[in-house]
Protein backbone atom coordinates (compact mmCIF):
# COMPACT_ATOMS: atom_id res chain seq x y z
CA UNK A 1 0.00 0.00 0.00
CA UNK A 2 1.23 3.47 -0.89
CA UNK A 3 2.48 5.63 2.01
CA UNK A 4 0.22 8.62 2.71
CA UNK A 5 1.72 11.68 4.40
CA UNK A 6 -0.81 14.32 3.40
CA UNK A 7 -4.40 14.77 2.39
CA UNK A 8 -3.23 15.99 -1.03
CA UNK A 9 -1.62 12.59 -1.64
CA UNK A 10 -4.82 10.84 -0.57
CA UNK A 11 -6.97 13.01 -2.84
CA UNK A 12 -4.62 12.39 -5.78
CA UNK A 13 -4.86 8.61 -5.28
CA UNK A 14 -8.65 8.77 -4.97
CA UNK A 15 -9.03 10.96 -8.06
CA UNK A 16 -6.77 8.72 -10.12
CA UNK A 17 -8.58 5.64 -8.76
CA UNK A 18 -5.31 4.19 -7.47
CA UNK A 19 -6.88 3.79 -4.03
CA UNK A 20 -10.24 3.91 -2.30
CA UNK A 21 -11.17 5.39 1.08
CA UNK A 22 -11.25 1.83 2.39
CA UNK A 23 -7.66 1.36 1.18
CA UNK A 24 -6.65 4.53 3.01
CA UNK A 25 -8.31 3.40 6.25
CA UNK A 26 -6.72 -0.04 5.98
CA UNK A 27 -3.33 1.61 5.47
CA UNK A 28 -3.67 3.65 8.66
CA UNK A 29 -5.04 0.67 10.63
CA UNK A 30 -1.99 -1.35 9.60
CA UNK A 31 0.27 1.51 10.73
CA UNK A 32 -1.54 1.72 14.07
CA UNK A 33 -1.19 -2.02 14.60
CA UNK A 34 2.53 -1.95 13.80
CA UNK A 35 3.20 0.89 16.22
CA UNK A 36 0.71 0.20 19.00
CA UNK A 37 3.62 0.13 21.50
CA UNK A 38 3.80 3.93 21.16
CA UNK A 39 0.53 3.98 23.15
CA UNK A 40 -0.86 6.86 21.08
CA UNK A 41 -4.36 5.39 20.77
CA UNK A 42 -6.64 4.53 23.69
CA UNK A 43 -9.25 3.06 21.36
CA UNK A 44 -9.31 2.38 17.62
CA UNK A 45 -12.64 2.47 15.80
CA UNK A 46 -11.47 -0.07 13.24
CA UNK A 47 -14.69 -1.62 11.96
CA UNK A 48 -16.61 1.64 12.21
CA UNK A 49 -13.90 3.44 10.20
CA UNK A 50 -13.99 0.73 7.53
CA UNK A 51 -17.78 0.89 7.27
CA UNK A 52 -17.71 4.67 6.96
CA UNK A 53 -14.99 4.45 4.30
CA UNK A 54 -17.19 2.16 2.21
CA UNK A 55 -20.07 4.66 2.50
CA UNK A 56 -17.83 7.54 1.47
CA UNK A 57 -16.49 5.56 -1.49
CA UNK A 58 -20.08 5.24 -2.65
CA UNK A 59 -20.59 9.00 -2.26
CA UNK A 60 -17.43 9.64 -4.31
CA UNK A 61 -18.76 7.43 -7.10
CA UNK A 62 -22.04 9.32 -7.00
CA UNK A 63 -20.25 12.69 -7.07
CA UNK A 64 -21.69 13.68 -3.68
CA UNK A 65 -18.64 13.43 -1.39
CA UNK A 66 -17.65 16.21 0.99
CA UNK A 67 -14.41 18.21 0.94
CA UNK A 68 -12.70 15.89 3.43
CA UNK A 69 -13.51 12.56 1.79
CA UNK A 70 -10.51 10.35 2.53
CA UNK A 71 -9.12 12.41 5.43
CA UNK A 72 -8.55 10.17 8.47
CA UNK A 73 -8.72 11.97 11.81
CA UNK A 74 -7.67 11.05 15.35
CA UNK A 75 -9.39 12.66 18.34
CA UNK A 76 -7.66 13.61 21.56
CA UNK A 77 -9.59 11.96 24.37
CA UNK A 78 -11.27 15.21 25.43
CA UNK A 79 -13.76 15.53 22.55
CA UNK A 80 -17.33 14.29 22.69
CA UNK A 81 -18.26 11.84 19.94
CA UNK A 82 -21.78 10.49 20.36
CA UNK A 83 -21.97 6.81 21.23
CA UNK A 84 -18.23 6.58 21.95
CA UNK A 85 -16.25 6.49 25.17
CA UNK A 86 -14.78 9.70 26.57
CA UNK A 87 -12.38 9.58 29.52
CA UNK A 88 -9.88 12.44 29.30
CA UNK A 89 -7.31 9.67 29.99
CA UNK A 90 -8.67 9.50 33.54
CA UNK A 91 -10.05 6.83 35.81
CA UNK A 92 -12.71 9.26 37.08
CA UNK A 93 -14.63 8.95 33.77
CA UNK A 94 -14.50 5.17 33.69
CA UNK A 95 -17.01 3.74 31.16
CA UNK A 96 -18.48 7.17 30.37
CA UNK A 97 -20.03 7.44 26.90
CA UNK A 98 -20.67 10.72 25.05
CA UNK A 99 -24.31 11.66 24.57
CA UNK A 100 -23.60 14.13 21.75
CA UNK A 101 -20.86 15.12 19.31
CA UNK A 102 -18.60 18.17 19.64
CA UNK A 103 -19.26 20.88 17.05
CA UNK A 104 -15.72 20.71 15.66
CA UNK A 105 -15.97 16.94 15.24
CA UNK A 106 -19.41 17.12 13.65
CA UNK A 107 -18.23 19.68 11.10
CA UNK A 108 -15.43 17.35 10.03
CA UNK A 109 -17.87 14.45 9.78
CA UNK A 110 -20.26 16.55 7.72
CA UNK A 111 -17.50 16.95 5.13
CA UNK A 112 -16.90 13.15 5.12
CA UNK A 113 -13.82 12.91 7.32
CA UNK A 114 -13.30 9.50 8.93
CA UNK A 115 -12.70 9.32 12.70
CA UNK A 116 -10.30 6.46 13.42
CA UNK A 117 -10.01 6.53 17.20
CA UNK A 118 -9.39 8.17 20.58
CA UNK A 119 -5.89 9.44 21.35
CA UNK A 120 -3.99 9.31 24.62
CA UNK A 121 -3.23 12.53 26.50
CA UNK A 122 -2.29 13.86 29.91
CA UNK A 123 -5.21 13.39 32.28
CA UNK A 124 -7.75 16.17 31.72
CA UNK A 125 -5.14 17.83 29.49
CA UNK A 126 -2.98 18.63 32.52
CA UNK A 127 0.66 18.03 31.72
CA UNK A 128 3.63 18.73 29.49
CA UNK A 129 4.91 15.23 28.78
CA UNK A 130 1.93 12.86 28.39
CA UNK A 131 3.15 10.93 31.44
CA UNK A 132 0.07 11.82 33.52
CA UNK A 133 -2.34 9.57 31.62
CA UNK A 134 -4.14 6.85 33.59
CA UNK A 135 -3.29 4.59 30.62
CA UNK A 136 0.46 5.07 30.65
CA UNK A 137 2.80 7.43 28.78
CA UNK A 138 2.94 7.96 25.04
CA UNK A 139 6.36 7.37 23.45
CA UNK A 140 8.00 9.78 21.02
CA UNK A 141 8.32 7.98 17.67
CA UNK A 142 11.63 9.76 16.96
CA UNK A 143 13.21 8.33 20.12
CA UNK A 144 11.11 6.05 22.29
CA UNK A 145 13.06 7.00 25.42
CA UNK A 146 11.85 10.60 25.06
CA UNK A 147 8.49 12.17 25.88
CA UNK A 148 6.23 13.38 23.06
CA UNK A 149 5.20 16.49 25.00
CA UNK A 150 1.79 17.21 26.40
CA UNK A 151 -0.93 17.33 26.99
CA UNK A 152 -1.82 16.33 23.40
CA UNK A 153 1.05 13.83 23.12
CA UNK A 154 -1.03 11.08 21.55
CA UNK A 155 -2.28 13.46 18.85
CA UNK A 156 1.25 14.64 18.03
CA UNK A 157 2.64 11.10 17.83
CA UNK A 158 -0.31 9.89 15.73
CA UNK A 159 0.62 12.44 13.06
CA UNK A 160 4.39 12.00 13.57
CA UNK A 161 4.18 8.20 13.18
CA UNK A 162 1.72 8.46 10.27
CA UNK A 163 -1.20 6.82 12.11
CA UNK A 164 -3.74 9.32 10.74
CA UNK A 165 -3.84 12.28 8.35
CA UNK A 166 -4.55 14.95 10.97
CA UNK A 167 -5.33 14.88 14.68
CA UNK A 168 -7.32 17.21 16.88
CA UNK A 169 -5.90 18.55 20.11
CA UNK A 170 -6.73 21.12 22.74
CA UNK A 171 -4.33 23.88 23.78
CA UNK A 172 -4.72 25.60 27.15
CA UNK A 173 -1.14 26.79 27.66
CA UNK A 174 0.84 25.02 24.95
CA UNK A 175 -0.72 21.56 24.76
CA UNK A 176 -0.69 21.55 20.96
CA UNK A 177 2.40 23.63 20.19
CA UNK A 178 4.77 21.99 22.70
CA UNK A 179 4.15 18.37 21.57
CA UNK A 180 4.18 19.54 17.94
CA UNK A 181 7.69 20.89 18.55
CA UNK A 182 8.85 17.75 20.40
CA UNK A 183 7.55 15.50 17.60
CA UNK A 184 8.55 17.59 14.58
CA UNK A 185 5.04 18.22 13.24
CA UNK A 186 2.83 21.28 12.69
CA UNK A 187 0.45 22.34 15.46
CA UNK A 188 -1.74 25.43 15.71
CA UNK A 189 -3.52 27.15 18.56
CA UNK A 190 -5.94 29.50 16.82
CA UNK A 191 -7.32 32.70 18.30
CA UNK A 192 -9.36 32.04 21.44
CA UNK A 193 -13.03 31.83 20.30
CA UNK A 194 -12.15 30.99 16.67
CA UNK A 195 -13.42 27.40 17.13
CA UNK A 196 -16.46 26.41 19.16
CA UNK A 197 -15.66 24.67 22.45
CA UNK A 198 -19.03 22.88 22.51
CA UNK A 199 -18.26 19.23 23.21
CA UNK A 200 -14.74 19.85 24.53
CA UNK A 201 -14.23 18.75 28.14
CA UNK A 202 -13.56 21.93 30.10
CA UNK A 203 -10.21 22.39 31.80
CA UNK A 204 -9.71 26.18 32.01
CA UNK A 205 -12.58 27.69 30.08
CA UNK A 206 -11.07 31.13 29.38
CA UNK A 207 -7.93 29.50 27.92
CA UNK A 208 -9.09 26.25 26.26
CA UNK A 209 -8.63 26.34 22.48
CA UNK A 210 -9.15 23.63 19.84
CA UNK A 211 -6.49 23.16 17.18
CA UNK A 212 -4.95 20.78 14.65
CA UNK A 213 -1.83 18.63 14.18
CA UNK A 214 -0.66 17.83 10.66
CA UNK A 215 2.35 17.16 8.45
CA UNK A 216 1.52 19.98 6.04
CA UNK A 217 0.28 23.55 6.39
CA UNK A 218 -2.41 22.94 3.76
CA UNK A 219 -3.97 20.05 5.72
CA UNK A 220 -3.88 22.07 8.92
CA UNK A 221 -5.46 25.11 7.29
CA UNK A 222 -8.23 23.10 5.62
CA UNK A 223 -9.23 21.31 8.84
CA UNK A 224 -9.28 24.55 10.86
CA UNK A 225 -11.23 26.34 8.14
CA UNK A 226 -13.97 23.71 8.30
CA UNK A 227 -14.14 23.59 12.12
CA UNK A 228 -14.07 27.34 12.77
CA UNK A 229 -16.94 29.79 12.86
CA UNK A 230 -20.15 30.70 14.61
CA UNK A 231 -21.97 28.06 16.63
CA UNK A 232 -25.33 28.43 18.35
CA UNK A 233 -24.21 25.97 21.04
CA UNK A 234 -21.30 28.17 22.21
CA UNK A 235 -22.01 31.78 23.17
CA UNK A 236 -18.29 32.54 23.45
CA UNK A 237 -17.36 31.63 19.87
CA UNK A 238 -16.64 34.41 17.39
CA UNK A 239 -19.12 35.12 14.61
CA UNK A 240 -16.43 36.56 12.32
CA UNK A 241 -16.40 35.05 8.82
CA UNK A 242 -13.86 32.26 8.29
CA UNK A 243 -11.47 32.80 5.35
CA UNK A 244 -10.50 29.96 3.01
CA UNK A 245 -7.19 29.47 4.74
CA UNK A 246 -5.99 26.58 2.60
CA UNK A 247 -6.35 28.59 -0.63
CA UNK A 248 -4.30 31.54 0.62
CA UNK A 249 -0.95 30.03 1.51
CA UNK A 250 1.27 32.29 -0.57
CA UNK A 251 2.98 35.02 1.47
CA UNK A 252 3.97 38.07 -0.55
CA UNK A 253 6.39 40.82 0.37
CA UNK A 254 8.62 41.07 3.41
CA UNK A 255 7.45 40.82 7.00
CA UNK A 256 8.24 42.96 10.01
CA UNK A 257 9.10 40.47 12.72
CA UNK A 258 9.80 40.86 16.44
CA UNK A 259 11.52 38.56 18.87
CA UNK A 260 11.85 39.04 22.62
CA UNK A 261 15.25 39.85 24.09
CA UNK A 262 14.15 38.07 27.26
CA UNK A 263 13.72 34.82 25.30
CA UNK A 264 17.40 34.54 24.39
CA UNK A 265 18.44 35.66 27.88
CA UNK A 266 16.33 33.02 29.64
CA UNK A 267 18.31 30.74 31.96
CA UNK A 268 16.09 27.82 31.07
CA UNK A 269 16.91 28.00 27.36
CA UNK A 270 18.99 25.07 26.09
CA UNK A 271 22.19 26.11 24.25
CA UNK A 272 21.30 24.20 21.09
CA UNK A 273 17.79 25.66 21.04
CA UNK A 274 19.27 29.13 21.50
CA UNK A 275 21.70 28.67 18.60
CA UNK A 276 18.98 27.23 16.37
CA UNK A 277 16.83 30.30 17.06
CA UNK A 278 19.72 32.69 16.39
CA UNK A 279 20.33 30.90 13.08
CA UNK A 280 16.63 31.32 12.24
CA UNK A 281 16.78 35.06 12.95
CA UNK A 282 19.82 35.34 10.68
CA UNK A 283 18.02 33.41 7.95
CA UNK A 284 14.99 35.72 8.15
CA UNK A 285 17.22 38.76 7.83
CA UNK A 286 19.03 37.26 4.85
CA UNK A 287 15.68 36.70 3.15
CA UNK A 288 14.96 40.42 3.45
CA UNK A 289 12.55 40.44 6.38
CA UNK A 290 12.86 43.19 8.97
CA UNK A 291 13.68 41.50 12.27
CA UNK A 292 13.82 43.46 15.51
CA UNK A 293 14.61 42.55 19.11
CA UNK A 294 12.07 44.04 21.53
CA UNK A 295 11.77 44.26 25.30
CA UNK A 296 8.96 42.39 27.00
CA UNK A 297 9.58 42.68 30.75
CA UNK A 298 6.20 41.08 31.50
CA UNK A 299 7.38 37.74 30.08
CA UNK A 300 8.59 36.55 33.49
CA UNK A 301 5.06 36.98 34.85
CA UNK A 302 3.32 34.98 32.11
CA UNK A 303 3.98 31.52 33.57
CA UNK A 304 2.91 32.26 37.19
CA UNK A 305 -0.11 34.22 35.93
CA UNK A 306 -1.10 31.29 33.74
CA UNK A 307 -0.79 28.68 36.49
CA UNK A 308 -2.75 30.73 39.03
CA UNK A 309 -5.63 31.24 36.62
CA UNK A 310 -5.81 27.78 35.06
CA UNK A 311 -5.68 26.00 38.43
CA UNK A 312 -8.50 28.24 39.68
CA UNK A 313 -10.63 27.45 36.64
CA UNK A 314 -9.83 23.73 36.78
CA UNK A 315 -10.83 23.61 40.44
CA UNK A 316 -14.24 24.95 39.45
CA UNK A 317 -14.68 22.93 36.25
CA UNK A 318 -13.64 19.59 37.72
CA UNK A 319 -15.95 19.85 40.72
CA UNK A 320 -18.62 18.12 38.57
CA UNK A 321 -16.71 14.81 38.75
CA UNK A 322 -17.91 13.62 42.13
CA UNK A 323 -18.81 9.94 41.77
CA UNK A 324 -22.53 10.66 42.04
CA UNK A 325 -23.92 11.05 38.53
CA UNK A 326 -21.48 9.28 36.21
CA UNK A 327 -17.98 7.86 36.01
CA UNK A 328 -15.96 6.23 38.75
CA UNK A 329 -17.45 5.73 42.24
CA UNK A 330 -15.27 4.33 44.99
CA UNK A 331 -16.49 0.99 46.40
CA UNK A 332 -14.78 1.79 49.73
CA UNK A 333 -17.28 4.28 51.12
CA UNK A 334 -19.23 4.50 54.35
CA UNK A 335 -21.36 7.60 53.82
CA UNK A 336 -21.95 10.50 51.42
CA UNK A 337 -18.90 12.47 52.53
CA UNK A 338 -16.52 9.52 52.19
CA UNK A 339 -18.00 8.72 48.77
CA UNK A 340 -17.08 12.21 47.51
CA UNK A 341 -13.61 12.14 49.04
CA UNK A 342 -12.64 8.61 48.04
CA UNK A 343 -14.13 8.77 44.55
CA UNK A 344 -12.17 11.92 43.74
CA UNK A 345 -8.93 10.90 45.46
CA UNK A 346 -8.97 7.46 43.82
CA UNK A 347 -10.32 8.62 40.45
CA UNK A 348 -8.05 11.62 39.85
CA UNK A 349 -4.32 11.28 39.28
CA UNK A 350 -1.67 13.11 41.29
CA UNK A 351 -1.19 16.05 38.93
CA UNK A 352 -4.92 16.70 38.57
CA UNK A 353 -5.31 16.62 42.35
CA UNK A 354 -2.39 19.03 42.70
CA UNK A 355 -3.96 21.55 40.33
CA UNK A 356 -7.41 21.27 41.89
CA UNK A 357 -5.92 21.93 45.33
CA UNK A 358 -3.84 24.87 44.08
CA UNK A 359 -6.90 26.32 42.38
CA UNK A 360 -9.05 25.90 45.47
CA UNK A 361 -6.34 27.68 47.48
CA UNK A 362 -6.06 30.72 45.18
CA UNK A 363 -9.87 31.03 45.11
CA UNK A 364 -10.22 30.86 48.89
CA UNK A 365 -11.53 33.94 50.67
CA UNK A 366 -8.19 34.76 52.31
CA UNK A 367 -6.14 34.63 49.10
CA UNK A 368 -8.58 35.51 46.30
CA UNK A 369 -7.44 39.13 45.94
CA UNK A 370 -3.78 38.37 46.56
CA UNK A 371 -3.58 35.75 43.83
CA UNK A 372 -6.59 35.36 41.53
CA UNK A 373 -7.58 39.04 41.20
CA UNK A 374 -3.98 40.15 40.78
CA UNK A 375 -3.34 37.47 38.16
CA UNK A 376 -6.34 38.66 36.14
CA UNK A 377 -4.93 42.20 36.16
CA UNK A 378 -1.52 40.96 35.00
CA UNK A 379 -3.22 38.91 32.30
CA UNK A 380 -4.80 42.07 30.94
CA UNK A 381 -1.43 43.86 30.93
CA UNK A 382 0.19 40.98 29.03
CA UNK A 383 -2.67 40.85 26.53
CA UNK A 384 -2.46 44.59 25.88
CA UNK A 385 1.32 44.49 25.49
CA UNK A 386 1.18 41.55 23.06
CA UNK A 387 -1.55 43.25 21.04
CA UNK A 388 0.44 46.51 20.86
CA UNK A 389 3.50 44.59 19.74
CA UNK A 390 1.59 42.75 17.02
CA UNK A 391 0.03 45.93 15.72
CA UNK A 392 3.49 47.33 14.93
CA UNK A 393 5.00 43.99 13.85
CA UNK A 394 3.41 41.39 11.63
CA UNK A 395 4.72 38.43 13.64
CA UNK A 396 6.36 37.53 16.92
CA UNK A 397 8.76 34.59 16.79
CA UNK A 398 10.45 32.53 19.51
CA UNK A 399 11.48 28.94 20.17
CA UNK A 400 8.39 26.84 20.91
CA UNK A 401 10.09 25.16 23.86
CA UNK A 402 13.21 25.89 25.95
CA UNK A 403 14.54 22.36 25.28
CA UNK A 404 13.96 19.55 22.85
CA UNK A 405 12.06 16.44 24.03
CA UNK A 406 13.42 15.29 27.38
CA UNK A 407 13.75 11.73 28.65
CA UNK A 408 10.80 9.83 30.09
CA UNK A 409 10.68 10.19 33.87
CA UNK A 410 13.27 12.97 34.03
CA UNK A 411 10.86 15.68 35.29
CA UNK A 412 8.12 13.68 36.98
CA UNK A 413 9.52 14.15 40.49
CA UNK A 414 9.72 17.94 40.19
CA UNK A 415 6.50 19.65 39.03
CA UNK A 416 8.29 23.01 38.66
CA UNK A 417 10.70 21.52 36.10
CA UNK A 418 7.72 20.17 34.20
CA UNK A 419 5.89 23.51 34.29
CA UNK A 420 8.94 25.26 32.79
CA UNK A 421 8.36 23.28 29.58
CA UNK A 422 5.48 25.75 29.00
CA UNK A 423 7.75 28.79 29.41
CA UNK A 424 7.39 30.10 25.85
CA UNK A 425 3.92 28.85 24.95
CA UNK A 426 1.85 30.39 27.76
CA UNK A 427 2.28 33.95 26.49
CA UNK A 428 0.02 33.39 23.46
CA UNK A 429 -2.49 31.56 25.67
CA UNK A 430 -2.64 34.32 28.27
CA UNK A 431 -3.11 36.89 25.48
CA UNK A 432 -5.50 34.74 23.41
CA UNK A 433 -3.68 35.33 20.10
CA UNK A 434 -3.12 32.65 17.44
CA UNK A 435 0.19 30.79 17.51
CA UNK A 436 1.68 27.97 15.47
CA UNK A 437 4.65 25.66 15.96
CA UNK A 438 6.47 24.44 12.87
CA UNK A 439 9.45 22.05 12.56
CA UNK A 440 12.77 23.90 12.53
CA UNK A 441 15.59 21.36 12.26
CA UNK A 442 17.02 18.86 14.76
CA UNK A 443 19.52 18.88 17.62
CA UNK A 444 22.69 16.79 17.97
CA UNK A 445 20.61 13.86 19.27
CA UNK A 446 18.29 13.99 16.27
CA UNK A 447 15.36 15.48 18.22
CA UNK A 448 13.23 18.16 16.52
CA UNK A 449 13.33 21.89 17.24
CA UNK A 450 10.11 23.87 17.00
CA UNK A 451 9.73 27.49 15.88
CA UNK A 452 6.74 29.32 17.32
CA UNK A 453 5.15 32.13 15.32
CA UNK A 454 2.42 34.40 16.70
CA UNK A 455 0.13 36.82 14.87
CA UNK A 456 -2.55 39.24 16.00
CA UNK A 457 -6.12 38.23 16.78
CA UNK A 458 -7.90 36.36 13.94
CA UNK A 459 -4.88 36.56 11.62
CA UNK A 460 -4.63 32.79 11.07
CA UNK A 461 -4.69 33.35 7.32
CA UNK A 462 -1.50 35.42 7.50
CA UNK A 463 0.02 33.04 10.04
CA UNK A 464 -0.49 30.02 7.78
CA UNK A 465 0.87 31.81 4.70
CA UNK A 466 4.05 32.97 6.45
CA UNK A 467 4.58 29.57 8.08
CA UNK A 468 4.22 27.92 4.70
CA UNK A 469 7.06 30.03 3.28
CA UNK A 470 9.23 29.17 6.31
CA UNK A 471 8.85 25.45 5.58
CA UNK A 472 9.81 25.71 1.91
Amino acid sequence: MKRFRSFAQIQKSLNEKNASCLDVVNYYLAQINQRKHLNAFLEVFDQEAKDRAVQIDQKIQAGKAGRLAGMVVGLKDVFCYQGHKLQAASKILEDFESQFTATCVQRLLDEDAIIIGRLNCDEFAMGSSNENSAFGPVLNAENENRVPGGSSGGSAVAVQANLCTVALGSDTGGSIRQPAAFCGVIGIKPTYSRVSRYGLLAYASSFDTIGVFSNTIEDNALALEIMAGKDDFDSTVSSRPVPEYHKKLGFEGKAKIAYLKETLESEGLNDEVRQNFIDTIDRLKEEGHEVEAVDFPLLKYALPTYYILITAESSSNLSRYDGVRYGYRSPNTLNMESMYKKSRSEGFGEEVQRRIMLGTFVLSASYYDAFYTKAQKVRRLIKNKVQDLLETHGFLVMPTTPTTAFELGSHTQNPLEMYLADLFTVQASVAGVPSISIPNGKDSDGMPFGLQIMANFFEEEKLYAFSNTMLK
